[in-house]
């Protein structure tokens, strides 16, 4: 994808429970623009998270967390790699922990578990240079530019429920609401 191909994200969509039968928020979001969004997951494993995801979440060492790790395409084509982790309590005995795809998407099974996201994700975003694995995955050459992407949410309780590490080949804008002080 170019910066041609650029469009205005929001954070929203991703964190809003879907109706029964709606699509995920990634393929609604390509469709409105008259492109088709899918993915693919390629691996559902418990895992010791890195540093900043085990801080978040706040487990201890040696704690596994729950990752799906997933391709995404546009129009067919990769870009990005998402990796979603859950904290084991939370995943344990779920769709989450299971391979397959989660109707609705992972955010509306939360939200059916009674982890409802809370309205203002901590997004942190870092440029970096894709991994030989990241290269071959979203068929970049060696020394490309990646946008990497952390989202942290948290439950409308405060509980920290999901960190999705994106890494991406796409340009990336985003739209930010003032809030009356």
């Amino acid at each position: 994808m170019t910066s041609e191909d650029a469009w205005v994200g929001e954070a929203q969509p991703y964190l809003a429970p879907r109706g029964k039968g709606e699509a995920d928020a990634w393929t609604a979001e390509a469709a409105a623009r008259g492109r088709k969004g899918t993915q693919r997951l390629l691996v559902v494993e418990e895992v010791d998270p890195p540093a900043a995801v085990r801080s978040f979440l706040r487990t201890s060492a040696g704690e596994s967390v729950v990752v799906r790790r997933r391709l995404i395409l546009l129009d067919g084509e990769p870009v990005e790699l998402a990796d979603s982790y859950y904290p084991a309590h939370i995943a344990a005995g779920t769709p989450l922990a299971e391979t397959g795809k989660i109707s609705g998407g992972a955010v509306t099974l939360l939200a059916e578990l009674g982890y409802s996201p809370a309205d203002c994700p901590l997004e942190d975003v870092a440029a970096a240079t894709a991994t030989a694995q990241q290269c071959q995955a979203l068929g970049l050459s060696t020394g490309t530019a990646v946008l990497v992407l952390t989202r942290f949410t948290t439950s409308t309780n405060g509980e920290p429920m999901e960190v999705s590490v994106m890494t991406m080949t796409r340009h990336l804008q985003y739209r930010q609401k003032k809030e009356a002080s």
